[in-house]
């Protein structure tokens, strides 16, 4: 009897390891099959801090610091759809419908950021673009008409103004002092809901992922610097806060890098020492003061390094010098590496563009080269990309980018082959006014509603306080004169 007894206790306790060894291993394969995942790995960042160890970073100041200074932007745009509309005498004869355009009104959301207590905020271009009617709702549930003071899609950042006082503006951050793995917040109003915060840490820095549309003609010439992040980012969050773990702002989140268009773990942010420049420029003058360096240039690889006998990968390399610009007229050459502006290293095409915008025309900066095996410090006046220092206004700004053209003067060895004593000449035509009416690229402006054009200063003159039609005249380089009218 002990003998069956004790077979059967062996057998009972044999049976019941294998259950557990089976419930281990099956609880394992299911965690397995969780992780791999697509559709659960990016729920990941959403831990809560609390519920990490002991003595981890608390985020809970941060949160209640910035969760008040981002707000809801919601916009209004109309949309020109094709209806058929059916005509009853066409119908009658056989004609049938015709279609007609019907505006039919959109809505688009977004989230901005109050960068002043009176009423400031600063969100991105892509969030207002093309709108009608711009509505921002604060966290405390009011609700404004927002009036746009200005934007600029180069760096994909729009300033707005609300009238009211005494509201809970975000500190500024340096962005520079941002490091890889440092913990971050993203703030923000994902799909339509009130503030929401994320954790995440910053995963690169100066980050040129390629969305905003470069287009020099329609004066968009993109800068991308992002901070690189894995905090759950979304869209609705676009023109939210990046904040560090004190509640400073250290980025303007913008962009994700996804598949489906939901958050996939890659989410950037316009670092905030370049939206505060772009945010001041917007507010005083209505247009981003751009200032150019006046090179081509490219990021060192061990390809280039080796052709050009680069002895380090340090830098940026100067491809060009563009003749009477910055650059040249400060005494860079093709072939030197730009390694410092100021004192802040450069080692990428971005992180030079980043360092550059922070500057105004006019502004004074030193630049590091190395030529061969010698350095040297160089004072460098930035200028416009005009070649000149002086302030761009929002409205000759816009004036250029709705003609959709890039120009420059003519020789005066072409004047006088072509018998004209002036003239301003189309190198380059993207979308724009100019191309709608039929122009061609090397098409000469001679004159602008019968004043002489002679530069892209007197062409924004003449048309600066122009409203309806205006007539072009001018020649092509066969000598083919051309008239071109439209409205502005």
């Amino acid at each position: 009897m002990k003998r069956i007894l004790g077979a059967f206790m062996i057998a009972a306790v044999g049976g019941a390891s294998a259950l557990g060894l089976n419930a281990v291993f099956h609880k394992n394969s299911v965690q397995m099959e969780y992780v791999q995942s697509p559709q659960n790995v990016k729920y990941v960042n959403q831990v809560m801090p609390h519920s990490t160890p002991e003595g981890a970073i608390d985020f809970t100041t941060a949160a209640e610091m910035t969760v008040h200074s981002v707000v809801h932007v919601k916009t209004v745009m109309e949309a020109q759809n094709m209806s058929y509309q059916i005509d009853p005498f066409r119908d009658f004869f056989g004609g049938g419908g015709f279609p007609q355009q019907q505006p039919q009104l959109q809505q688009a959301s977004g989230s901005g950021i109050i960068v002043s207590s009176d009423g400031y905020i600063v969100t991105n271009n892509h969030v207002i673009d093309n709108a009608q009617k711009i509505e921002v709702t604060l966290n405390d549930k009011r609700t404004y008409e927002a009036r746009l003071i200005g934007r600029d899609p180069s760096y994909d950042l729009a300033v707005l103004k609300i009238d009211e006082q005494h509201l809970p503006a975000v500190a500024y951050g340096n962005s520079d002092d941002a490091r890889i793995g440092q913990w971050v917040l993203a703030v923000g109003n994902p799909f339509n809901l009130t503030s929401t915060v994320t954790a995440g840490i910053i995963s690169a820095k100066a980050r040129n992922i390629n969305i905003i549309d470069n287009n020099p003609s329609a004066g968009v010439n993109a800068v991308e610097s992002f901070i690189q992040t894995d905090a759950a980012v979304n869209p609705g969050n676009s023109g939210g806060a990046l904040v560090n773990t004190r509640g400073e702002l250290i980025g303007i989140n913008t962009a994700i890098a996804s598949q489906t268009g939901n958050y996939a773990g890659y989410a950037f942010a316009v670092p905030s020492n370049l939206a505060k420049k772009v945010v001041s420029d917007l507010i005083a003058f209505g247009a981003v003061q751009r200032a150019y360096l006046g090179v081509t240039i490219r990021d060192i690889d061990s390809k280039l390094a080796k052709e050009k006998n680069i002895s380090s990968s340090e830098g940026v390399y100067v491809n060009s010098i563009n003749e009477g610009g910055s650059a040249d007229a400060a005494g860079v050459k093709e072939g030197d590496v730009i390694t410092k502006i100021d004192n802040a290293p450069v080692n990428s095409v971005p992180e030079l563009q980043e360092q550059v915008s922070r500057f105004r025309p006019g502004d004074k900066m030193s630049l590091t080269v190395k030529r061969g095996d010698k350095e040297a410090v160089l004072a460098v006046v930035l200028k416009n990309k005009d070649n000149n220092t002086k302030v761009v206004e929002r409205e000759s700004m816009e004036v250029t980018k709705a003609l959709g053209a890039t120009f420059e003067t003519v020789s005066d060895e072409e004047k006088a082959k072509l018998g004209i004593s002036n003239g301003l000449k189309v190198t380059k035509l993207e979308a724009g006014k100019l191309k709608s009416a039929g122009i061609k690229e090397g098409f000469i402006i001679t004159s602008i509603d019968k004043k002489q054009v002679n530069s892209k200063e007197e062409l924004k003159s003449v048309l600066e306080n122009k409203k309806g039609g205006i007539l072009i005249e001018g020649t092509y380089a066969n000598g083919m004169r051309a008239y071109y009218a439209f409205g502005l």
